[in-house]
């Protein structure tokens, strides 16, 4: 018998994910890169940037069209690995 992973999000759906770190040139770029291998269809209109008012640290949120579970886990696991990354919620 397998044991199949219950999921409380019904997929597909839009899927935001907060992602923040130190300002840097590349950080969004780098960021919507990590993300793309595992949405193939995320566009650029997809990102929102936020800068933190001292102006050291910037949000990204990064809605993702996502189909399964396992999908919205491998994009957590590449943006948490990633040096520039700080958080994701």
């Amino acid at each position: 018998m397998s044991e199949q992973k219950d999921s409380i999000i019904e997929f597909p759906t839009r899927f935001p994910i907060k992602v923040m770190g130190q300002r840097h040139d590349d950080f969004s770029q780098t960021i919507f890169e990590l993300v793309r291998i595992h949405a193939a269809d995320l566009t650029a209109e997809d990102i929102e940037l936020r800068v933190s008012s001292g102006g050291n640290y910037v949000s990204l949120t990064v809605t993702v069209t996502a189909i399964s579970q396992e999908q919205l886990d491998a994009i957590y696991r590449a943006v948490t690995g990633h040096p520039m990354v700080k958080y994701v919620l």
